[in-house]
């Protein structure tokens, strides 16, 4: 499955627009995460367990993005686009969507 950011895919050509495709990955926070978290607001510096969740949760709703996706048919998803929110206290999605659409072969 190719992925872009853009409207087009290099050297291809979209035949078919199948359309809006989505993934989201919710994650909380936990008590290990939140009292290293806390160290480094006290002394400065990147908050990694944080960056990492995050990464893992861009991950996951990448995925589940593509398998919409492979679902419909498609060869290719272009304008991929990520979005982060705070659900509830504690908690963040991640949403990752695009346009679905298959290639000319």
């Amino acid at each position: 499955m190719l992925l872009s950011t853009t409207d087009a895919v290099a050297g291809k050509e979209i035949v078919e627009t199948i359309g809006l495709v989505k993934g989201n990955s919710v994650q909380s926070r936990n008590i290990g995460r939140d009292m290293m978290a806390g160290l480094r607001n006290i002394v400065g510096g990147e908050m990694k367990e944080y960056a990492e969740m995050l990464v893992r949760s861009q991950e996951i709703a990448t995925s589940a993005m593509e398998e919409e996706a492979k679902k419909l048919g498609a060869d290719a998803v272009v304008g991929v686009r990520f979005s982060t929110s705070s659900v509830m206290d504690g908690t963040s999605e991640v949403l990752a969507y695009g346009t679905a659409v298959k290639l000319k072969k």
